[in-house]
């Protein structure tokens, strides 16, 4: 009796082996898509890092040279750790690497820089099922994210449209993916108090049922695009409603070269700085006008191209899926705080640091949002661009301040922390395109300050003349801009001293 039960045991073992030998070649299984798998490699390569840290720094002098040499290397080390994992599990993990890798300003280098290529190495899914839709469908995708592909296809009637699929599997395990890294940065919270980075755990299931949601995304775009219609350079690609659903989108196809890529808009005679300047003004007007922010810049998301009609530089925006809407209390404090910021207004920049959560370190809360130093925010973020040396010191800081920043970052409203992002990512299209911290930039952001609290104002009060006295006061501050503008532009041009002396007098800087 034993031996028929061993007998069939051994042939039932023989037969699950080769179904699953089988079902694995032919790619119908897949060991990632189980989730004692996708757990075991978490929770092994969280106590690996752990372990790194808890013992390469123990031994040595905290801030030492040799401690900040020892720590970029367990940094580097860690980072990297951190994005096999990512690439390994995929779906949640990806998608959360990626936001991490965003924070250029906010974490070390180490995590930033090695954390970027998710941006590139998202999965790839077949799309067999969906093929008879079409009357042709391109099976390379223009484009791999972490929950979701793009391609290029033919709809029946000659229309032709990119079709954006959700990957299989992503919306069964993103749930199951959000618990996993909660209780794994408890975890690592008990070993190292300091690490506060339950925000990134609150806003990953905050935001990605709504990114999950295909036709939440093409509301969004289709609202955007309405919002920022005054703009004849940005372009918003039309949503094909009868055939999308939650986990496929059809849109109009745009074809475009990305935002940070230099070389095609000189092939193509785009102005560089013109795309920087139509860039600010749609994040200025949705930030601090209209509250309703995309959250996604990156330059896969951005594409230009000159306008097949009228030969205009135009912007393409892609990816409605993440968007913040900011309320009216925020909205009008973060405005104050930019004013403040640009006009050199300090104790206004600690008032409203303040109110948006920053507490004591509000000074540290100023130059995470410029990415500039402590110094050059009192000396005027509009003064001087940003030079390489500064920029490597607010970079070296992010792994100094690492505590207090994720203390921060755990304190300020839920609106920043996307805010935060969005910023971190437009910096790094700008310095790309080597138009960081121009001074148009930030009076630009001023002019839609200034609109959005008189508009406020307005709708505060129901006295006619009062509504005449605010409407006056913006107009004037607009034109104190526009002729502070122009003074920029005319100490750019070789004129006597004096004379650029007396215009600097007749018509000085606004307040």
């Amino acid at each position: 009796m034993a031996r028929k039960a061993l007998k069939l045991a051994s042939w039932t073992s023989m037969a699950l082996a080769a179904s699953g030998i089988y079902l694995y070649s032919n790619k119908y299984l897949d060991p990632n898509d189980f989730g004692a798998v996708r757990v075991g490699r978490a929770v092994a390569t969280t106590a690996v890092i752990s372990y790194d840290y808890l013992t390469s720094l123990r031994s040595v002098p905290y801030g030492s040279e040799e401690y900040v040499q020892l720590r970029s290397k367990v940094h580097l080390r860690s980072a990297r750790r951190l994005c096999e994992l990512c690439c390994a599990n995929r779906g949640t993990f990806i998608k959360v690497g990626q936001h991490l890798g965003a924070l250029d300003y906010l974490l070390p280098e180490e995590y930033t820089s090695t954390l970027k290529v998710l941006h590139s190495q998202a999965p790839q899914s077949s799309m067999q099922e969906i093929h008879d839709l079409f009357m042709s469908f391109d099976d390379t995708p223009l484009g791999a994210a972490s929950l979701a592909q793009v391609h290029k296809a033919v709809l029946r009637d000659g229309r032709t449209v990119a079709v954006k699929v959700q990957h299989p599997k992503v919306q069964a395990q993103s749930s199951k993916d959000i618990l996993l890294m909660e209780v794994l940065v408890l975890a690592v919270k008990q070993l190292f108090p300091e690490f506060e980075f339950m925000w990134l755990v609150d806003e990953a299931k905050k935001n990605l049922p709504l990114e999950l949601d295909f036709l939440n995304e093409g509301r969004n775009a289709e609202k955007v695009a309405q919002m920022l219609k005054h703009f004849d350079f940005l372009k918003v690609p039309r949503i094909y409603w009868e055939l999308s659903t939650k986990r496929v989108l059809l849109m109009e196809f745009v074809d475009g070269g990305q935002v940070n890529d230099r070389d095609y808009m000189e092939r193509n005679k785009i102005d560089v700085n013109e795309i920087s300047r139509h860039l600010g003004k749609m994040y200025s007007e949705m930030i601090f006008v209209n509250g309703f922010v995309h959250c996604d810049p990156h330059p896969g998301n951005v594409l230009v191209r000159k306008h097949p009609g009228t030969g205009k530089a135009e912007i393409i925006l892609l990816d409605h899926g993440l968007y913040q809407v900011l309320t009216e209390e925020f909205r009008l404090d973060y405005c104050h705080l930019w004013q403040s910021l640009i006009w050199t207004d300090m104790k206004r920049v600690q008032e409203y640091s303040q109110r948006l959560g920053a507490g004591d370190l509000y000074p540290l809360f100023a130059c995470m949002l410029t990415a500039r130093s402590w110094d050059s925010v009192n000396r005027g973020i509009s003064q001087a661009p940003v030079t390489a040396t500064e920029d490597t010191e607010i970079r070296n800081n992010a792994a100094n301040y690492l505590p207090q920043i994720s203390q921060l970052l755990n304190h300020v409203p839920r609106q920043m922390l996307l805010i935060f992002k969005t910023n971190d990512l437009l910096r790094g299209i700008e310095a790309a395109l080597g138009t960081r911290a121009s001074a148009s930039s930030f009076l630009n952001m001023s002019r839609c300050c200034i609109r959005a609290l008189a508009k406020h104002k307005k709708k505060n009060t129901c006295s006619f003349l009062r509504r005449t006295q605010i409407s006056c006061s913006e107009a004037f501050s607009l034109w104190q801009i526009s002729l502070h503008e122009l003074m920029l532009r005319v100490k750019g041009l070789r004129l006597p001293s004096w004379a650029v002396a007396l215009l600097c007098w007749l018509f000085p800087a606004p307040h």
